[in-house]
């Protein structure tokens, strides 16, 4: 056995929690990334820490929604020229889970990872001084149209079975709860007992910070190449090369690439979000907001308020597209008319996406000492803790008490 400690590649929110739960269990451990923690997809995020965030992108009738996601009022869906040649596997994969018993068998799984996310954010930014960045809120689902939302849709009952509490309310009442939001929105489904975080970037530096106190090693590093030599894994990276016994891949969009050269492929894209964010906006946000026409979500952050949504299927490396920011503008404007704009900020991140909506999780096929944790969709945030306690169990040598069956990392081989 080696004495090198287990190394996890990515420091995102993923890795850095994947680091906590190993060195929790008396593990050595290694960080690696390119970046400083939480500089990458985790820096931009929505900020929702939900419970009940276990409906998955597939669902029955998804295809009919497409066309108007594509090419409708707000073109909250885009695929670039050189992704649709992977995009129409990966779709069609996608449109396959579209059914309603595939789509339970998901969400009982995505519910493994997002039920405990408050809770265990909370323990660990307890331990780290800074309680503070997760608070209580609601995540309010805004409609134009109240007229056929209806809390028996399947999304809203299998939210309802797993245990969330649900209240549909009319525009009174949604005027009262949030006096910022246009009255062009006539309804509102809240999703009570859930948080957001008022800065998803400070919760990854702090948590880094916590888990270095620890004795985590964070090494600062471009990830050139992964290879087995004997008991070890070598880390082959710009400056330098690491050995280690067990290796976890946290590196989000990044992971595919690093998997390949080892005769690994997954149907893992990227799919970019943006934000604008907006430090002066002279309105205020109690709970996340989400348009569920526009497909975005609004919260008050520590840096003002960040309205962040659409999906864009690109290349790593493709630049980034001013017209999604401009047209989240527009989207910012026309959820807040009051909203004050100066000094806005745009972001753009890749998110990691598998077509059922599952992350991968657990040892890679048959490379032993070789870990998965990566791929989480939009839930990244929210799936973080449970993921990183799931993979140390798996690397400690211990089964982890829950069912991760469909999470298995080779699931897509064929």
């Amino acid at each position: 056995m080696s004495d090198h400690p287990i190394t996890v590649l990515g420091a995102g929110i993923v890795g850095i929690c994947t680091a906590l739960a190993l060195v929790e269990k008396g593990h050595a451990v290694r960080v690696i990334d390119r970046k400083a923690p939480g500089q990458e997809t985790s820096f931009g995020n929505a900020g929702v820490i939900s419970p009940w965030s276990v409906v998955p992108q597939a669902m029955p009738g998804v295809w009919k929604q497409i066309p108007n996601l594509m090419f409708g009022t707000y073109k909250p869906l885009s695929v670039r020229a050189q992704s649709w040649p992977r995009m129409l596997r990966w779709g069609l994969t996608f449109l396959r889970r579209g059914t309603e018993e595939q789509a339970r068998a998901t969400s009982d799984a995505m519910s493994v990872l997002c039920a405990p996310s408050i809770d265990l954010y909370r323990r660990y930014l307890t331990d780290a001084g800074a309680a503070r960045l997760v608070k209580d809120a609601m995540y309010v689902h805004a409609f134009r149209d109240g007229s056929n939302v209806t809390l028996s849709s399947l999304d809203y009952t299998i939210r309802r079975e797993k245990g969330a509490d649900l209240e549909l309310i009319g525009a009174d009442a949604l005027r009262a709860l949030e006096p910022a939001l246009s009255h062009d929105f006539q309804a509102a489904v809240l999703v009570k007992g859930q948080a957001r975080a008022t800065a998803p970037e400070q919760i990854c530096q702090v948590l880094a910070q916590h888990a270095a106190a620890l004795g985590v090693e964070f090494e600062r590093d471009a990830i050139q190449s992964l290879s087995k030599d004997g008991a070890d894994w070598v880390i082959r990276c710009e400056a330098q090369t690491f050995r280690a016994a067990s290796v976890v891949i946290a590196l989000g969009a990044w992971s595919r690439d690093v998997l390949r050269p080892l005769g690994v492929t997954v149907p893992l894209m990227a799919e970019r979000g943006y934000h604008v964010e907006y430090p002066l906006p002279q309105i205020d946000i109690a709970n996340s907001v989400m348009d569920t026409d526009a497909k975005v979500v609004a919260s008050a952050m520590e840096g003002g308020v960040r309205v962040a949504g659409q999906a864009e299927f690109a290349p790593l490396d493709a630049p980034e597209d001013p017209r999604k920011s401009a047209r989240l503008r527009r989207i910012a404007k026309a959820m807040f008319p009051d909203l004050d704009t100066e000094g806005e900020k745009t972001w753009m991140g890749r998110r990691p996406s598998f077509p059922d909506s599952l992350p991968a999780l657990g040892q890679i096929g048959h490379h032993e000492g070789l870990f998965a944790n990566f791929g989480h969709c939009h839930y990244g945030l929210m799936m973080a803790p449970k993921s990183g306690q799931i993979i140390a169990s798996c690397v400690s040598g211990r089964p982890p008490n829950e069912d991760i069956r469909r999470m298995n990392p080779m699931r897509f081989a064929t």
